[in-house]
């Protein structure tokens, strides 16, 4: 075979190739639209008729069901044991955003990985930060990991009732012709909400004054400390992106031994491994410290069980702290 036929065939095999590597990418290119296409259109798969409502926390998923009733179908983004100050959204998570007729999220930087995203869906639809008709005088200072305020609302039971009533006004307006359903459902649960704070400051009430010191892994219940009279204390920061160090650990220990507490408590969305520290620590200078229970700070429990509700999340920690140090 003379040269130049040899060049020919060799160009022509390798325009074959090219084109069988071009065909395998757009076939791989197709499959992933519909692989993706797919798993967005099964998003809100029952919701025919129905308001698609995407949720981020738990807290908040919880309540807009109980108000939405019928009229809703939602999608809660995160679930039990998802630290939200450390969630990044998934893919898939944006197609849910997508797909929503209305967001609802906590506010105040709580999901600070997402803030961007909330910004560019408020252009879009309704976008709620469910904090954000609380008065600023009602809120807590925050750190420099969590901005200004401390988002960690639903604590104080009354300051998650004018959450409520943020999610009831915002499906109202959003769907006026089922406003007297979402104004029933919503006096209901604040008369239940109302009766969990009585329930709360009585069951508190019951802990000797002198015992009444929670000591988690993170700051996240000072709204529960300064609406029921206990005093809170942390190892780390407002967000767990903040790391507890070596001073923090045995200043709590020493504070612990001097005013003889008896048991911290872990956290469902928080590793332990910091509060295990202090109890080590504590036990090494002769002062026996237990884990007085496990307790929900940023995520409820599973769906199906009683902590997988906010009410039932509020009671489960209260009992626990109340067993603990009573």
């Amino acid at each position: 075979m003379s040269g130049w036929k040899t060049k020919e065939a060799n160009l022509q095999v390798t325009k074959r190739g090219s084109l069988k590597k071009l065909m395998a990418v757009l076939a791989c290119l197709t499959l992933a639209v519909m692989l993706t296409a797919c798993g967005t259109k099964d998003a809100f798969s029952g919701s025919e008729g129905k308001i698609k409502i995407t949720a981020t926390i738990g807290m908040i998923t919880d309540v807009v069901k109980e108000i939405g009733g019928e009229h809703v179908e939602v999608i809660g983004l995160m679930g039990s044991g998802v630290d939200p100050h450390l969630y990044k959204a998934s893919q898939g998570d944006i197609a849910k955003l997508d797909q929503a007729d209305i967001v609802f999220y906590n506010g105040l930087h709580l999901e600070g990985k997402m803030v961007e995203i909330f910004e560019r869906m408020e252009k879009k639809k309704p976008t709620v930060a469910v904090a954000s008709k609380i008065d600023t005088s009602q809120l807590r200072a925050g750190d420099e990991e969590m901005g200004e305020f401390d988002p960690h609302i639903w604590f104080d039971v009354r300051l998650w009732m004018t959450a409520t009533e943020t999610i009831r006004d915002a499906l109202i307006e959003f769907d006026s012709a089922h406003a007297a359903d979402y104004q029933k459902n919503a006096d209901a649960y604040l008369k239940q909400l109302e009766q969990l704070h009585k329930e709360v400051t009585d069951k508190i009430n019951t802990i000797p004054e002198s015992s009444r010191v929670l000591v988690t892994a993170h700051d996240a219940f000072g709204y529960f400390g300064d609406a029921y009279g206990i005093k809170v204390m942390g190892l780390q920061g407002l967000s767990t992106a903040s790391e507890a160090g070596t001073k923090d650990v045995t200043d709590l220990r020493d504070y612990l031994i001097e005013n003889k507490i008896k048991a911290v408590f872990i956290e469902t969305s928080v590793p332990d491994k910091a509060i295990k520290a202090v109890i080590q620590g504590a036990k090494e200078k002769g002062h026996e410290l237990k884990i007085g229970g496990e307790l929900f700070s940023d995520a409820m429990g599973k769906d199906g069980t009683p902590e997988g509700t906010y009410i039932g999340m509020v009671r489960h920690n209260v009992d626990t702290i109340v067993n603990a140090l009573k």
